[in-house]
């Protein structure tokens, strides 16, 4: 896998991997693929130029996992917030997802921040044990998910050194 990070022109790749995020697991995530099947290209361009992001392709240019990373509102300055992972089933289990995760912890830090953190849901067993084995930790928070007050989701983080190294 390639992982490389994706501009404002490569909305449509963005769109598709995360349109089948969507349709493929839908609850891994606080958005729904009925909201996000009526986004326009002008959305799908805004989040690109907002939110820094990346592509996981194979050997012939598929995408096969995404992710992004934002300033989440309410979260302390230094700490930047990933979202939107995601890593297509017939790729799991192969360091995509940790390569992903590593990309991003090293992009908020070289971005300034001291944290990188995320929400996951408790029942999602696979992405928590993923994040615990990629140095992220609890920390305690939780929150009804959004779409689903049934389900609880937790505040996970990584802690970043200095100078972009991953910490």
């Amino acid at each position: 896998m390639l992982i490389r990070r994706v501009d404002e022109d490569d909305w449509p790749i963005v769109r598709d991997v995360r349109l089948r995020a969507l349709r493929e697991s839908p609850e891994a995530f606080g958005a729904s693929l009925a909201r996000e099947e009526r986004f326009t290209e002008s959305h799908w361009r805004m989040r690109l130029r907002t939110s820094p992001t990346w592509v996981a392709v194979d050997d012939d240019e598929v995408p096969k996992a995404l992710v992004s990373l934002v300033p989440e509102p309410g979260s302390p300055e230094d700490d930047r917030h990933v979202v939107s992972l995601w890593v297509a089933p017939e790729v799991r289990r192969r360091g995509t997802g940790w390569a992903l995760l590593d990309t991003v912890v090293r992009a908020g830090a070289a971005d300034g921040a001291r944290t990188v953190s995320l929400w996951v849901v408790d029942d999602n067993a696979e992405a928590v044990d993923l994040y615990v084995r990629a140095g992220f930790t609890r920390t305690g928070e939780t929150q009804a998910l959004p779409r689903d007050p049934s389900r609880t989701e937790e505040r996970y983080e990584r802690v970043t050194s200095p100078r972009g190294l991953v910490g």
